[in-house]
């Protein structure tokens, strides 16, 4: 059994999940519109880092923003829907390697460790996460509508 994700108040370090996405692969067509891509954000007290996985690559880039600027609510009003914050936790161990392709969704549940909820799509990891979230810390924020 996998701990419960914690939801991070004033962790030293909090995770931001934002969901989006236009279909510029074919592959990504059958997802759903709005979420058929995820990327983490992470603020500690030095500012934000955002790891954001792209077909073949992986960018990790460290903002030249201070750590109070708003930047889950950037990422909402620029169309995007954010979950969190969340406190990444441990690494999961096992005892052989994971045989699932390195995806959006699978460095999505890297960062937030071993309570990260399983899913193969980013709106199945946006759905758990959503219900993860207590009712009265709920912050969710909304995507906007096309």
């Amino acid at each position: 059994m996998t701990p419960h994700l914690r939801v991070a108040r004033d962790a030293p370090q909090q995770v931001w999940i934002a969901f989006g996405g236009q279909a510029d692969q074919f592959w990504l067509r059958p997802l759903r519109r709005g979420f058929r891509h995820c990327f983490a954000a992470l603020r500690d007290e030095a500012g934000w880092t955002v790891l954001e996985p792209l077909s073949g690559r992986l960018i990790v880039a460290r903002l030249a923003v201070p750590a109070s600027f708003d930047l889950p609510g950037f990422y909402t009003r620029a169309g995007l829907a954010v979950v969190g914050p969340f406190a990444p936790g441990p690494a999961r161990a096992g005892w052989l390697p994971s045989l699932l392709p390195c995806t959006c969704v699978g460095l999505c549940r890297a960062v937030l460790g071993a309570g990260a909820p399983r899913a193969l799509t980013p709106w199945g990891l946006f759905r758990r996460l959503a219900q993860n979230l207590c009712p009265y810390e709920k912050k969710i924020l909304p995507t906007a509508v096309n």
